[in-house]
């Protein structure tokens, strides 16, 4: 059944998302779009409104994943009402091994964070996170982000990089590039 098939995945997306949304996503793009519960597209767009929505990208593509996979996996499940449970259930398992995690391992965290087994834990998943957070850029430099003719790959480089530019080297608020870079896709494309 679909709801045991995303509660497995969103088990696994839980207690190995490491790193925050942008490290997960090379793991729920695999667990999610592989099966084909939804498409490419799909993703590229749950990827984009996770990001204009308040909330970590983990949990809101699982509410959002929750609520179309069992329309896209069958239409006996297209009703409206096995989307909220597909949220729900998808929601609830990103979230609980996370929080049973965090709550297990803070006090002996705390209590030994001194402790050069503990530094050497954190420095081991600090690569890894960075390598994460480098595969979901790579992930996300697909044609639905930016176009299959040249010369909108070559405006989406452009864009890219000018945003890069402003906030790294001129310090631009990051939500005045977002509209400048929203104002510029609009009048490029």
């Amino acid at each position: 059944m679909i709801y045991l098939r995303l509660i497995w995945a969103y088990l696994k997306i839980g207690l190995f998302g490491f790193g925050g949304g942008y490290a997960m996503l090379a793991l729920i793009e695999r667990e999610i779009v592989g099966p084909g519960w939804i498409t490419e597209q799909m993703f590229t767009d749950i990827v984009a409104i996770s990001q204009m929505t308040p909330g970590p990208i983990g949990i809101n593509s699982a509410t959002y994943i929750g609520y179309v996979a069992p329309g896209q996996y069958s239409d006996a499940f297209a009703s409206p009402l096995y989307g909220v449970l597909g949220s729900l259930l998808c929601t609830l398992v990103v979230i609980i091994p996370s929080f049973v995690l965090v709550a297990y391992t803070s006090h002996l965290i705390r209590r030994h964070r001194e402790s050069t087994v503990v530094k050497g834990i954190f420095a081991g998943l600090r690569p890894v996170v960075v390598g994460l957070i480098a595969s979901a850029a790579l992930l996300l430099m697909n044609s639905a982000n930016f176009g299959e003719e040249m010369s909108q790959v070559i405006w989406s480089v452009a864009i890219c990089f000018v945003a890069f530019i402003m906030v790294y080297k001129m310090d631009f608020h990051p939500i005045l590039i977002i509209c400048l870079a929203g104002v510029a896709g609009w009048l490029i494309y």
